[in-house]
Parts: C-alpha cells; sequence; structure tokens
C-alpha cells in the first residue's frame, strides 16, 4: 500500500476525494437549504464519479487495478454496473470497430435492416433520443434498457463474465443507498440526482464517435476549456484519448497543445470549438441517423450482439495486473 501510495497520480486522487465530498455535501447539507440547490449538485458529483471510474478502467490513479476498483467502488449513479462498465469500454477501444454497431459496445447506431425491423413508435423514439436534448432527456432510459436486455441475453446464455459483473454490482449499490438513508436526501430526489447524473454524461456520448470509412476519422475533438472539461476529464479531447489511452486526463490538453495540427490530421478535422457550439446546433436536431450510414450487413438482432457485449481485457490492461 505504501509503494502505490508513492506512486498514485495525486491530481486524479484529490478529484476523487473533492468528488466524494461533494456528494456527502449535497446529501447530507444543502438539503437544508433547499432540494433545488441539492440535487444538480449531486447530479454533477455523480457524473464526475462515473468520468473518475473511466479514468480507474484506464489505470488511475494507481497501477493496482484492485485499488482502482475499490476507489470507485460505490456505484453512486446506481444503475451502472463498473465491471460491465470496464470489459465493455476497453472493448471499445479497438479503434478498428468503432461505431460498429455489432461490434462496438458503445455505438449509437444501428444497422439498417436492424432499423427497418423496429415497430414505428421505437423508431420515432430513437431519432428523438438523437437530438441533444432527447439524448439528455430520453437518453439514459434507452441507453439502459438496451444495455441491460443485452447483458439479459448473454447471462441467460451462461456468459459467467456477465453474471459476475451485475452479482459484484450489488453489494456496490448497497453501498450508495446507506449512505442515502442516513442522509438528509430523501430517497426520491436522490432518484433524480442519478438521473440528472447520467443526463450529464450523455452530453458527451453524443457525438464523440461518426461514421467513417477511416477508423482515426470517427473519434471528436471538441476544444472545450469549461466546466464540462473538468466534469469529463478531458475526454473532450476524445482522439487524443484514443491515441493514448494511458494518459491521466491532466495530461492530455497539454498533448493536444503541443500537437493539435497531429491530432486534426489524424481525425480529418472532425472538431467543434466549444459544446456551448455543440448545444447551438444539436439541441433540438439530429447529428446523425439513427441507422449507421455506411454500413450493409444482413440483420442480426442488435440488443443481443450490439449492447456491451462480454469481451477479453486488452492485452495492455490484462498484462497490468494478475487476472480475477
Amino acid at each position: 500500500m505504501i509503494r502505490s501510495l508513492r506512486e498514485a497520480e495525486w491530481p486524479t486522487l484529490s478529484l476523487l476525494l473533492g468528488c466524494y465530498g461533494l456528494w456527502g455535501l449535497a446529501l447530507f447539507w444543502l438539503p437544508g437549504l433547499t432540494l433545488w440547490l441539492a440535487v444538480p449538485v449531486a447530479g454533477w458529483a455523480i457524473a464526475q464519479h462515473s468520468s473518475l471510474q473511466h479514468e480507474a478502467i484506464h489505470g488511475h490513479p494507481f497501477r493496482d487495478r484492485r485499488w482502482n476498483e475499490v476507489l470507485v467502488f460505490p456505484a453512486l449513479a446506481l444503475v451502472v454496473p463498473y465491471r460491465r462498465f470496464r470489459d465493455s469500454h476497453l472493448a471499445h477501444h479497438q479503434d478498428a470497430i468503432l461505431t460498429d454497431p455489432y461490434d462496438d459496445p458503445e455505438s449509437n447506431y444501428m444497422a439498417e435492416r436492424d432499423w427497418g425491423s423496429l415497430p414505428g413508435w421505437l423508431r420515432m423514439v430513437l431519432r428523438v433520443n438523437n437530438t441533444l436534448g432527447g439524448r439528455m432527456v430520453l437518453g439514459p432510459v434507452v441507453g439502459q434498457a438496451f444495455w441491460m436486455l443485452g447483458d439479459w441475453r448473454l447471462a441467460r446464455a451462461g456468459d459467467r463474465r456477465v453474471i459476475k459483473g451485475w452479482l459484484w454490482h450489488l453489494p456496490a449499490v448497497g453501498v450508495a443507498l446507506a449512505v442515502v438513508a442516513v442522509s438528509e436526501m430523501p430517497f426520491w430526489a436522490y432518484l433524480l440526482s442519478a438521473y440528472l447524473g447520467l443526463s450529464l454524461l450523455k452530453i458527451r456520448t453524443f457525438l464523440e464517435h461518426q461514421a467513417h470509412e477511416k477508423a482515426r476519422g470517427r473519434t471528436v475533438i471538441i476544444e472545450d476549456r469549461g466546466p464540462f472539461a473538468l466534469l469529463f476529464l478531458n475526454n473532450n479531447l476524445h482522439v487524443v484519448h484514443h491515441m493514448h489511452p494511458r494518459v491521466p486526463w491532466y495530461r492530455l490538453p497539454e498533448l493536444y497543445r503541443g500537437n493539435r495540427a497531429r491530432y486534426l490530421g489524424v481525425n480529418g478535422g472532425y472538431r467543434y470549438g466549444s459544446y456551448l457550439e455543440i448545444f447551438g446546433r444539436y439541441l433540438f436536431r439530429a447529428k446523425d441517423p439513427v441507422p449507421h450510414p455506411l454500413l450493409r450487413r444482413g440483420s442480426v438482432p442488435v440488443a443481443a450482439e450490439a449492447v456491451h457485449p462480454a469481451r477479453p481485457l486488452d492485452p495492455y490492461y490484462r498484462a497490468l495486473e494478475p487476472g480475477e
């Protein structure tokens, strides 16, 4: 443990401690003033915690993944199992499959034939979900439904990794709910905070990848340096993160500033100036169609195949620490 502390990345560790402090403030003190402030503060802390879980997945702040998992163990968002997030996200980092609805577990696209097989009401919901406003309002429900349906089918097929991921999630939820139970925040208000946290995260994932013939052109740069950049831990510089997935969040801006032309050359100029620009363009307008505009394949049930499939960890991550 002493060695781990010596090697710790203190900016990440400090931010994690601050995140838990903000969460505690929102649960134990702010409700006595007003829930109108407590709920958004808790929602912000929950979204920040998810970003820190993403850092833990990539090996921060400790090299020992077990310590990282302990640090982010409580399921503040209630509905996202950390180990399922970990497995699906590492699968997503195979850039050759980015946006493929069958192979990329974080794709927001569907195959055209699967899209055509959906009932009209669901196509309408998914079209609304493809606007930024719709993604923030409907996205937490839509994403969770597809994810859980996919994992349910994998679990029924006997996928032990999926089953273990959800079983480990139960005590993580229990920790969060136990704290809520003794706090000043009503349970219904915490549910609202959790939904808000998931909604904030949908801003980050809304357009971080696009359909493109070349894998290198699929990942965005958003040159934002405001509060969303901190909330998302500089994942707005998303192509930098994909090219250097082991680099901690606080070093990404320096990497980008020192090689801006290179990164924009790599992704073909897929760039936005800020999240304010994105809100202005896409709050009520879809950036992309739901059917993948380039994919032409036969029909495979997308919920069974494309939503968080169980995949082996990437070789680097597997080598980082011994297996479970």
